[in-house]
């Protein structure tokens, strides 16, 4: 049907009204991705490392 989303189209327009992405024009949302990207890549990449080298030492 026309008006229906799919689920991972209704979750983006959540994250972007959420967010208030929506206001923003197309390259400045694209430029906020891009550093929750990085910034989310970084928690992950340094919790990895914190969490083997907790778990070395332990071991």
């Amino acid at each position: 049907m026309a008006g229906e989303m799919s689920w991972a189209g209704k979750k983006i327009h959540l994250y972007n009204v959420t967010m208030g992405l929506y206001m923003l024009d197309w390259w400045e949302r694209c430029l906020f991705n891009i550093l929750v990207l990085i910034l989310l890549w970084f928690i992950c990449f340094n919790g990895s490392r914190f969490a083997t080298d907790v778990f070395e030492r332990n071991h």
